[in-house]
């Protein structure tokens, strides 16, 4: 079966250098907040462009404490899209703030800025911004919107590392941005780590206390906060993974470029915007007869999955938001529809064309 990902093929391309340096740290003796951890953050701080980057346990504590950062919590709004993965709004709820929706960009299956505009109240603080399957939203709008209404904006762009928008790094053009190395994501590590980019001094300090228990020296606690810290083993695995990462998109491109080609007439395809540069965290598209098309993919050896089946307003998780089915139509249709194929930097060209002539297959004989 050809898988979505293949992190065991991935790690063969560094795998040699990745365990030199993780038996370094081992001996070393230092596994928390040591030089590993201290120097992927100036390596992502560096490479998304901003003045700080802050090591993280997952993508899903940067979104949270970084809405404790902003000191949004009970009583306050906070608009985000309903198609992305749980823990978008999920971290609103974590901060005692009620997560409203906004629908989708049927193009880019990103928030609709139109649509945010019609949901601010007096009561919503910020926008969470999803840049997903590591396209960027329209971050100019957004922006824009954010501006006039006095908002702050957290992109999550735990899909989107190495994503741009008009030459600029998601996560460098909000107030804050919030990256996950899961260890299926574009840059991953060996298990959970995230980080938190910003270029504000006062963030950063609230989140170096908030990623701590909240505090700055040991046994005395300034706020109330968590234990969230990046620890050295992952640090280590991501600054070896980070030195091939870019040759690394340039190989997803690659594939998603020849998926393009093969599949340009039969489907309609993921949006190419050209000051919008896609990572591909995901190949994701819209069928019809989804279902029966899974089905065929999975005779033939090929895996694939839907990202995401159930949007957040119709979760039941979220019920007493009282969302009803309808709300969102947009979201709905493409949830219904929406399919990923394999797409992993060592999948070869072979198999590549074995997908193309596979789908082609499906779509002209269904």
């Amino acid at each position: 079966m050809i898988p979505m990902v293949d992190t065991k093929s991935d790690l063969k391309l560094y795998e040699k250098e990745i365990l030199k340096e993780v038996a370094a740290v081992i001996r070393g003796g230092e596994y928390i907040f040591g030089p590993k951890s201290k120097k992927i953050e100036e390596k992502i701080a560096e490479y998304v462009g901003v003045k700080y980057a802050l090591g993280l346990a997952s993508g899903t504590d940067a979104i949270t404490l970084g809405l404790k950062a902003l000191g949004i919590g009970e009583g306050d709004e906070v608009i985000t899209t309903p198609f992305t993965f749980f823990a978008t709004a999920e971290s609103i709820a974590h901060v005692g703030a009620k997560p409203v929706f906004a629908d989708i960009e049927e193009e880019t299956f990103n928030i609709d800025p139109k649509e945010i505009i019609t949901k601010i109240t007096i009561k919503t603080k910020a926008i969470i911004v999803v840049h997903l399957f590591g396209l960027a939203a329209n971050m100019d709008e957004i922006m824009k919107i954010a501006k006039e209404h006095g908002l702050y904006v957290i992109e999550d762009a735990c899909q989107a590392l190495g994503t741009r928008y008009k030459g600029k790094m998601a996560g460098s053009i909000g107030d804050i941005g919030c990256f996950s190395f899961y260890p299926t994501k574009n840059l991953g590590a060996c298990g959970d780590a995230g980080m938190l980019t910003t270029n504000s001094l006062e963030l950063k300090s609230k989140i170096i206390q908030l990623r701590n228990h909240g505090s700055l020296e040991r046994y005395i606690h300034n706020t109330v906060g968590i234990n969230s810290r990046l620890d050295e083993i992952q640090a280590a695995i991501l600054l070896v993974k980070l030195k091939y990462f870019e040759e690394l998109l340039d190989k997803r491109n690659s594939i998603a470029k020849t998926y393009y080609t093969g599949l340009k007439n039969i489907l309609k395809l993921p949006e190419y915007i050209q000051s919008r540069e896609h990572t591909y965290h995901q190949y994701s598209f819209r069928v019809e007869k989804r279902e029966g098309f899974m089905e065929y993919l999975k005779e033939k050896g090929i895996s694939s999955m839907i990202y995401y089946p159930i949007p957040l307003h119709l979760q039941k998780a979220f019920s007493h938001l009282n969302y009803q089915k309808g709300d969102f139509p947009k979201t709905e249709k493409i949830s219904d529809e929406i399919i990923s194929l394999p797409l992993y930097p060592t999948l070869s060209k072979t198999l590549q064309q074995y997908i193309i002539n596979t789908v082609v297959e499906f779509i002209n004989n269904p």
